[in-house]
């Protein structure tokens, strides 16, 4: 009878292995049938089978009805609901073979450790490390590599390097758990240097110690680091598994090394699943080859693979950084049409993009569908009111949110300082940002500091500006001190001015910003000496002045034109355009600035520079090209100028269309002869 035993165990046996369900059941069944009753040993090799083909339900009747269990079959149990992602059975299982007096073995102690690691108990996972050491298996390699895993999933590097390092015997699987760890937790530096040893010592490497570490090479954008990885992919002839694949064509994408990451991509045909397709469209989102991540998406398509909710993610944020609303909305389409409108981050990446694109009522009505919006939602519908200066709305948003219950973070306060800023409510932004620390526990970082300076700066209250920095426990960054500088531009402060240039000259030598904005002061003052020795230092340190350029969407094309720019081949309609509407503003009240040109010419020939500024010349092309009632959107590089501002309130007037601009700090909603900036901003 041993000796039957024994083979009808080697055949369910080969069965689990082989997960073959169906032979394992109809062996069973014969045994029942035949009115064999299988003992202890053959039953834990039944529940074995079942629970490794995935009917762990069957092995729990089978279990329960057992009228004898060893350590064994408590073992098997609590291995199989572990392997079968049912952790919280797993933990009970082993809860209750304590309680049956059982002493549990190192893989009784692997498997729960796993669930405790999986369901984030970390007071139950400590229990079992105590416990595993009063066992004597801490030591134990799988015990040990359990734990070691287990702490670094939860972040607790000190005590996973603690086991590892205590461990007498460290193969692969201890080695993986580590490395793993880290670039999960972002120490991506200790993961290299794991790995470094890894291959001092000679540890045998396989795919998922490389996949591990060529994400800790993409973390850190080492991009000479990762292709030493992979040529050990190569050597060790991984370069054709496909999560080896992925990791690759990931790292090279971070590290903006394009050229490898399409060659990785490319290598084989199987490598063209969506985890790839996404990390490529993630890469040249990063370095703003929209047109080529948009090919790639349709290359994904075409292969007939479904793309996911991280890959729509990527191109809407690229569409809302370039501000391309005709892309934008196509993908979308596509959104709904694939049923992930309902992804939370989905849907507040197009509560992000119609805001940056410009149309905010868009923003609201993304927001409105979703059904309890997260702090990332609630955080991009804020950005989107501030960004089109909104205080007042952005203040009301930032309160529905804590009724919510939702916790705001760091970038909250962000957009509800910058929405503060350009409405003009200075005392508003200011307890905001006193409120952080005081209320929500949020130490305000560098970037809130400069909200504050721009907040004062643009109210025009100086000299609180300057005693709010010097007040400050660092230096302002080169955003706190340009937003200084600008407001002194505006007040036309020499003394204060000079001084935040000085400042952010030597933060950013090569910004030309500084001098730009220094000249412009000199200037509004007519001191011309200082303007030339102002260029000359410019060209002496071969300072570069940023060129503005505006830009607009017609037809699925992006059209850009430069100041007096004559390359658009339909030029000669565009300034026949631009001549009309120079006609129709004057004749409503339209008087040049011509203080805000800050060189040394005639007036007539100042109001002949600003008539052919590139936002005006987007605009009148716009007005020849796209259809009657359609609003115009017009993308800016620099901030738009003064002269410019009250040109477009003008032309929304005399043509009756509504004008919408988006300049480097802020969007602009001309109509009817007004602007939504109330000319603050």
């Amino acid at each position: 009878m041993l000796r039957d035993s024994t083979t009808l165990a080697h055949v369910i046996q080969a069965y689990a292995q082989t997960k073959q369900l169906h032979r394992g059941k109809q062996l069973h069944a014969q045994l029942i049938c035949a009115g064999y009753q299988p003992c202890t040993f053959l039953t834990n090799h039944l529940l074995n089978m079942y629970s490794k083909c995935g009917e762990i339900d069957y092995a729990l009747k089978l279990f329960d009805k057992m009228p004898q269990r060893n350590m064994v079959s408590w073992t098997a149990m609590i291995t199989g609901f572990s392997q079968n992602f049912k952790f919280l059975e797993a933990v009970s299982t082993f809860c209750r073979m304590r309680i049956a007096g059982q002493s549990p073995t190192q893989f009784a102690f692997s498997s729960v450790i796993r669930a405790a690691a999986s369901l984030g108990s970390i007071e139950f996972g400590k229990q079992m490390h105590c416990l595993s050491l009063k066992c004597g298996f801490s030591c134990e390699l799988f015990v040990g590599s359990n734990l070691a895993d287990m702490y670094s999933k939860w972040g607790v590097m000190y005590d996973a390097c603690k086991i590892f390092e205590e461990m007498p015997h460290k193969d692969e699987v201890s080695w993986t758990a580590m490395i793993d760890g880290y670039a999960k937790n972002g120490d991506f530096e200790e993961a290299l240097l794991a790995f470094k040893r890894m291959i001092r010592d000679e540890v045998t490497i396989d795919q998922h110690v490389l996949s591990s570490t060529l994400v800790a090479c993409g973390g850190l954008k080492v991009c000479n680091f990762g292709k030493s990885v992979h040529s050990n992919v190569v050597k060790l002839g991984f370069e054709l598994e496909i999560v080896v694949g992925n990791a690759l064509t990931d790292m090279y994408s971070k590290a903006g090394d394009m050229e490898s990451a399409s060659n990785v991509f490319e290598i084989d045909s199987e490598l063209g699943n969506v985890v790839s397709c996404t990390s490529l469209i993630d890469g040249y989102v990063e370095v703003d080859q929209i047109e080529k991540a948009l090919s790639i998406f349709v290359d994904l398509r075409r292969l007939g693979i479904e793309p996911n909710e991280f890959t729509f993610s990527s191109l809407i944020k690229a569409c809302a950084n370039q501000a391309a609303l005709e892309q934008g909305t196509q993908l979308h389409a596509q959104v709904v049409k694939i049923n992930f409108n309902s992804d939370l981050f989905v849907s507040s990446i197009l509560v992000d993009m119609y805001g940056k694109c410009g149309l905010l009522d868009h923003s609201v009505r993304v927001f409105d569908e979703i059904g309890i919006p997260t702090d990332i939602a609630w955080n991009s519908l804020l950005s989107a009111f501030a960004q089109h200066g909104i205080g007042k709305e952005a203040m009301k948003i930032f309160d529905r949110m804590i009724l919510s219950g939702v916790k705001p973070n760091e970038i909250t306060f962000v957009s509800l300082l910058t929405g503060c800023s350009h409405a003009g409510l200075v005392d508003e932004g200011i307890s905001y940002f006193y409120s952080m620390d005081k209320i929500y526990g949020l130490a305000p970082r560098e970037e809130h500091y400069s909200c504050v300076i721009d907040l004062l700066g643009r109210a025009g209250r100086l000299k609180e500006a300057e005693e709010f920095i010097n007040s400050m426990p660092f230096e302002p960054n080169a955003f706190g001190w340009c937003s200084f500088l600008g407001a002194c531009r505006i007040q036309g402060d020499k003394e204060r001015g000079k001084l935040a240039a000085e400042k952010l000259m030597k933060l950013e030598p090569e910004n030309s910003g500084a001098h730009v904005l220094l000249s412009n002061i000199y200037a509004m003052g007519r001191q011309w000496e200082d303007v030339r020795s102002i260029r000359k230092m410019m060209r002496d340190g071969n300072v570069k002045k940023l060129p503005g350029y505006s830009w607009v969407d017609v037809g699925n094309k992006t059209h850009i034109f430069g100041v007096e720019d004559w390359s658009h081949p339909q030029k000669t309609e565009i300034y026949a355009k631009l001549d009309s509407l120079l006609d129709q503003i004057k004749e409503a009240g339209y008087v040049p600035n011509t203080d805000s040109i800050p060189f040394e010419m005639d007036d007539g020939m100042k109001g002949k520079l600003l008539h052919h500024h590139s936002e005006r010349i987007a605009v009148a092309f716009a007005l020849i090209s796209m259809p009657i009632g359609k609003p115009i959107i017009v993308k800016k590089n620099i901030r738009v100028c003064v002269d410019c501002h009250s040109a477009l309130k003008f032309i929304s007037k005399v043509v009756g269309r509504k004008i919408i601009v988006r300049d480097n700090s802020r969007f602009h909603h001309f109509a009817d002869g007004s602007c939504s900036c109330g000319d603050y901003w």
